[in-house]
Formats: C-alpha cells, structure tokens, sequence
C-alpha cells in the first residue's frame, strides 16, 4: 500500500468514524503540505455536493496561495521578505493575521506567530534538522514578540529582523472558511480532515453526532473518540514533526521563550470548540503551557474543551467530554482523569 493509501485509510478508519451514506462525495488533495479529504453528504441548494466538495477544494488552494509562508508570491512570503516596509495583504490574510494577533495576547504568548525564524533554524521548514547552540538560541528567542507586528486593516508591518508563520492556525482558519462556504451553498452534512484537524458541518449522515478519533500519540491508531456536532476538533502532538540527535528527541512545538521544543510533560492536546482557528491556535498553546496552566486556561475562559495526553500515557479531559469522550480498545483499561 502506498503513502497516500495508507494515510487516506487511517483518515477514514481514526478520524471520521461515521459509517458510509448515500450521496457521499469525497475528494483528497495536498495542501498545505499535508493530505485532506474533504466529504459532503447530499446535496446543496442549486449545487449538486460534488459542485461544492470540488468549490470547497478551490478554496483551499486559494488560502494556500495567499496563507504559505514558503510559497514565493504569497503574502506570507511578501510580509517576510519586505525588510520591515509595510506590505499590503488580501483579505483572507488581513483577517487570520489580525485573529492570530488576538490568540497570541489571550494565551500570553505561549502562541507566538514570529516563531518562524526559530523553526527555520531547528530545520522544520527544509527537513536539515540541526540543534542550535545556546547563544544562537538566545538571539532567536529575542526576536520573538508578537507585538511588534503591526496590523491596519490590510497594511502589515513586521521589524526587519522579524518573520511570522501562520502555520499554527491556517488550518483551523481554512476550516472555518470551508465550512460557512459549504454551509452557503446549502451543506447540512460534511467532515472536513485537513490533516490533524476536523472539522464537521452539522451531524452525520444518521443524524446523529459525527464520532471523531483521536490519535494514540506512539502507535498511531485511535486512541479514543469524541463525539461532535458542527465542532472543530484539532490535535498537536510532539510526533508529528520530530527528529532524533544523539539520543534526544527534538519535536516542531516549540516554547517561544527558549526558541526551543516546548518540554511540559505532553505529548499531545487536542481541542473541541466552534472555532476552528481558536482550536488550531490554543492545541498549540496548551501544549506549550502544559498541563496545570492549560487547566487553568480552560477554567479561565471555558469556551472550549481539550484532552492532554501525557508522557506517561495519562489522559485528561476537561468537564465538558465527560459524555462524549470514550476510550477505544485495547486503551479502555487507562484512567480518564476529569479536569472540574
């Protein structure tokens, strides 16, 4: 079985877990270097559900266009490149920039989108992994501060020594828009996988709540389930982007403060809410802040729900799954801890 195959079929058996229904259109694509599928039922209001999986489809590549921070032309790529001149970006930019401003001062910063540098050197974005020495790490952790990007409507300005990624909420970002998208078009049923989020339109096929799985962060396979309605559900975990160097482990989430893998215990978060950009932003956060000031965020603002996996293979979830979260075999014998 090839790549493609395999990660098409772990989609569908430990993402979407809704059985087959008719009028069922499904189209894979690669974007933003990851695999999405998107899947429509029925059809919509003067569209047929394959017209708006393939409209949905369109508009990825759109976002991907103007969202990319490697893709020459995009307005990623304009901002980093401007040498601290203001640059004017479209509206898809403008908006998700500003919205991303606004979770990096709710986390506090442990959501920083002027990161990039810091990845670039670890060597996330070229695959040329290396571990930066401690003086380097220092300069890079420097010049992370969220606030120095300035945001007027469209017009952007970023210090020259400055780069910003938008990584870590252009999916969920992506999520929301192919949602109201479909949803104009007359969706009432969808799953959107864009790579390790989901986002669902309504229920399922059945009428009944989308099941929803959330990945064992060692063997791969569906750990547990939560069951959703019109919800986002998205995952950060410290295996999905990794390297190995002499013994130690390096992974892409990294702690804006040390410019370095953010080391808090977790191995992964993932977080339920309506808003997928929030969630894409605060799985990030979360992991980043760890499992006591996570709790705390939550408690704070209690718009959302998140489950922490540990390190030591401990699974915490906040008030609200408790029922609609459930382990799969053969992890049903693993304590669930309840986060009140």
């Amino acid at each position: 079985m090839g790549r493609l195959a395999k990660v098409l079929l772990c989609t569908v058996l430990a993402v979407c877990l809704s059985g087959c229904a008719p009028k069922e259109y499904t189209g894979q694509i690669f974007a933003m270097d990851t695999f999405m599928q998107l899947t429509v039922y029925g059809d919509g209001e003067g569209v047929t559900g394959q017209q708006a999986m393939q409209s949905a489809q369109s508009r990825v590549y759109e976002l991907e266009a103007a969202l990319s921070v490697t893709r020459e032309n995009s307005d990623v790529h304009k901002i980093n490149g401007s040498c601290g001149q203001t640059v004017t970006v479209g509206e898809d930019t403008a908006a998700l920039l500003g919205r991303a401003l606004e979770l990096c001062e709710q986390t506090g910063g442990a959501l920083d989108i002027t990161a990039y540098p810091a990845v670039q050197a670890w060597g996330f974005t070229t695959g040329a992994h290396r571990v930066p020495a401690g003086d380097e790490l220092l300069e890079l952790s420097e010049k992370i501060d969220y606030t120095r990007v300035k945001l007027e409507e469209t017009a952007v300005t970023v210090p020259n020594e400055m780069q910003i990624d938008l990584g870590a909420v252009a999916k969920g970002y992506t999520g929301d828009v192919l949602a109201a998208h479909l949803r104009e078009m007359g969706i009432q049923s969808a799953c959107l996988s864009l790579g390790g989020n989901i986002h669902t339109i309504g229920t399922n096929p059945k009428g009944e709540a989308w099941r929803v799985g959330i990945q064992h962060p060692t063997t791969g396979g569906a750990l547990a389930v939560v069951e959703v309605t019109d919800k986002a559900v998205v995952t950060s975990g410290n295996y999905q982007r990794y390297f190995e160097e002499n013994g130690e482990t390096y992974w892409h989430i990294l702690d804006p403060d040390t410019a370095s893998p953010a080391r808090t215990g977790l191995v992964s978060v993932t977080v339920i809410g309506t808003e997928g950009t929030r969630c894409d932003a605060l799985s990030t956060a979360l992991f980043v802040m760890g499992l006591d000031e996570g709790s705390e965020f939550w408690r704070a603002h209690g718009d959302f729900e998140a489950v922490f996996v540990t390190d030591e293979e401990e699974i915490y979830i906040t008030g609200g799954l408790k029922d609609s979260f459930s382990l799969l075999e053969p992890y049903q014998e693993l304590e669930v801890r309840v986060i009140e």
